[in-house]
C-alpha cells in the first residue's frame, strides 16, 4: 500500500488531520474546516475505523465541498448526524437533522446493498475537503472567481495527496454533471491524475428539481457505480 499507512482509515484520517490551507480568500467568505472540531474529529474517525480498517482499494467519487449540515457536522461526506446513527451505527449528540443530498445518496447505499458493500468499494470526497461559507450561506469553491483562483494549488495538492496513499483506480465518479464535472476535467487534462471521470447527477440537483424521478436517478447512479471494481 503506498506511504506508510496500513489501513485505508489510517491514510483517509491523516489526510484530514493535516490540512493546512494558505490561501486568500474575498470579503465575506470563511473557510469551514471541520475535522479542527473535536467531536467532528471524534465521529469521522470512528467512522472511518469502523468502514475502512483495510488495505482494499476504493473507487473515488468526488463531491464538491462540505456543506454546513453533512460533511460540515459529521465529517463524512454526504452523511448527516441522523444517518450516521441510523445507517452507520455510529451514535452522536447532535441534532437529528436529516439533509437531502444525504437522504439520496443512502437510498443509492441502499440499493448497492447496504453501508458494507458501499464503503468497502467506494470513498465519497471532495474537490475540496474545506467547506466554504459566505455570509453565512454555503458556497460553493467555484463561485467565486477570485477564491478559485486562490485555491486551485491547494485542490492540486490534496488531489494529489489521497492519490499518493489511498489506493484507488485509474477510473473516479464526479458529482455534479455540470461547473463541477466541466472544473474536474480540466484540471484533470491538465494533470493526468484520472484516466476517465464518470459524471452522475448531484444528489442536491436531483432532490430539489428531479424529486418525482428519484427512483430513476437512482438506477442510474448503480448502473455506472457497478462500472468500476
Amino acid at each position: 500500500m503506498p506511504g506508510p499507512f496500513d489501513t485505508q482509515a489510517e491514510a483517509i484520517l491523516h489526510f484530514y488531520k493535516n490540512l493546512r490551507p494558505r490561501f486568500a480568500m474575498g470579503d465575506g467568505i470563511e473557510i469551514m474546516n471541520p475535522y479542527k472540531e473535536p467531536e467532528t474529529l471524534k465521529l469521522a474517525s470512528l467512522f472511518y475505523e469502523k468502514f475502512y480498517s483495510d488495505a482494499r482499494p476504493r473507487a473515488f467519487i468526488f463531491g464538491i465541498n462540505p456543506g454546513r449540515h453533512g460533511a460540515g457536522l459529521t465529517g463524512v461526506p454526504f452523511t448527516d448526524p441522523v444517518r450516521l446513527e441510523t445507517e452507520c451505527g455510529i451514535p452522536n449528540d447532535m441534532k437529528k437533522k436529516a439533509e437531502l443530498s444525504a437522504d439520496f445518496v443512502y437510498r443509492v447505499i441502499h440499493g448497492y446493498g447496504g453501508v458494507e458493500a458501499f464503503f468497502g468499494q467506494f470513498f465519497i470526497t471532495g474537490m475540496s475537503p474545506l467547506g466554504f461559507v459566505k455570509h453565512g450561506k454555503n458556497l460553493n469553491y467555484y463561485d467565486d472567481r477570485e477564491l478559485i483562483k486562490a485555491f486551485e494549488p491547494f485542490m492540486l495538492k490534496c488531489i494529489r495527496v489521497q492519490l499518493e496513499t489511498i489506493p484507488t483506480y485509474t477510473t473516479c465518479y464526479c458529482l455534479g454533471e455540470g461547473t463541477n464535472f466541466k472544473y474536474f476535467s480540466k484540471i484533470n487534462g491538465q494533470h493526468g491524475f484520472f484516466k476517465e471521470i464518470i459524471p452522475l447527477a448531484h444528489p442536491r440537483f436531483i432532490m430539489q428539481y428531479r424529486r418525482k424521478r428519484i427512483d430513476e436517478y437512482v438506477d442510474g447512479y448503480l448502473e455506472k457505480l457497478g462500472a468500476v471494481g
